[in-house]
């Protein structure tokens, strides 16, 4: 059937694939950072205190103070490429885009600031998308990061008068791919080291214990991450949790806490990894190998490694590709 000359443009029928990570300021510099930090810290699943408590705290305090310390972070790990996670995730978005065929768009979104999920899935819409699978990546799942980024995503729906389809990824804490690539990433970082680990950190961005109490399974999904991949490495690995902020509990052990305490026990030299994140970014490149180093060494130890992340390295594409073409089943054909 031939359209009417006035018909608007018909776009051909596509599938897209929105791969998302958390976010991450446009510029090293406190402005930017500002920006950034307001709308993560009002995220309401973020920080799970009364707004009306909560806001004053955010823009009477932390928006004035915090900026220009983690401006500060994030400029030790600026890339020529921008922000270490952004730049990587979008290379991985880059690596996807021939994998699915030709009828398939693969691009990536930020939950916080720039690209944001909102605008890419209506410019995918635009552009013929009618199904679309969102993968946040994060392979624990946690209110704070898998449900958020896709509450987004269904209110980025909610505007829209013609809806494509929508599928999310589930977590894959315990996916064997996910389990094997990350064996694989550990044993090649691990025999490029010039001296033995005494020991190895899995170190996992922290959550407020309240989260744990409240039913979120992330710290489940995480010991046994920690677990499996303890056993696919055979040999044993300690899991801690990094980034805390405020008073409240978190959960435990702490990185930082088990780093200075480590040397004490006869520990001297130490490999930390971070399973929990699909590319390095500030809480493992700055947090972890530049300050862990500093902690560590401080406190008596002699050798430390930070092992990076699956990245847009062989073994991480080849996992994301198994898992994405697994969620598109039914809807591509298999090649």
């Amino acid at each position: 059937m031939t359209p009417p000359p006035d018909h608007p443009p018909i776009p051909t029928p596509k599938i897209g694939v929105l791969i998302t990570n958390l976010g991450t300021p446009d510029a090293a510099d406190a402005p930017a950072v500002r920006r950034y930090l307001a709308e993560f810290l009002s995220d309401r699943r973020v920080v799970e205190i009364p707004q009306i408590l909560w806001q004053p705290i955010l823009r009477g305090i932390i928006l004035r103070t915090r900026p220009k310390k983690s401006a500060h972070a994030y400029a030790q790990v600026w890339r020529e490429d921008g922000s270490p996670l952004a730049a990587i995730t979008a290379l991985q978005a880059a690596a996807l885009r021939t994998a699915f065929g030709d009828n398939v768009m693969v691009e990536h979104a930020m939950r916080y600031g720039r690209p944001a999920i909102g605008d890419k899935l209506r410019a995918m819409k635009a552009a013929g998308c009618e199904r679309i699978l969102v993968a946040p990546l994060y392979p624990q799942y946690c209110a704070a990061t898998t449900a958020t980024a896709n509450d987004v995503a269904f209110a980025a729906l909610a505007a829209m008068r013609w809806q494509p389809a929508l599928r999310t990824l589930p977590p894959y804490y315990d996916d064997p791919a996910y389990i094997g690539a990350l064996k694989t990433s550990v044993e090649a970082s691990l025999a490029a080291l010039p001296f033995e680990p005494d020991a190895i950190l899995a170190s996992f961005h922290g959550m407020p214990q309240r989260t744990l109490e409240l039913g979120d399974p992330y710290h489940c999904h995480c010991r046994k991450t920690g677990r499996l991949l303890s056993e696919a490495l055979g040999r044993e690995l300690t899991v801690t949790f990094q980034s805390r902020f405020g008073r409240a509990k978190w959960l435990e052990p702490a990185t930082d806490v088990t780093l200075a305490a480590l040397p004490d026990k006869g520990v001297r030299k130490i490999a930390i990894v971070s399973p929990g994140f699909a590319a390095d970014c500030l809480e493992t490149l700055e947090e972890l190998a530049i300050r862990g180093r500093e902690t560590f060494l401080a406190a008596g130890g002699t050798d430390f490694a930070y092992l990076p992340c699956l990245n847009d390295s062989e073994p991480g594409l080849a996992m994301l590709q198994l898992l994405l073409r697994r969620e598109l089943a039914g809807w591509t054909t298999p090649s």
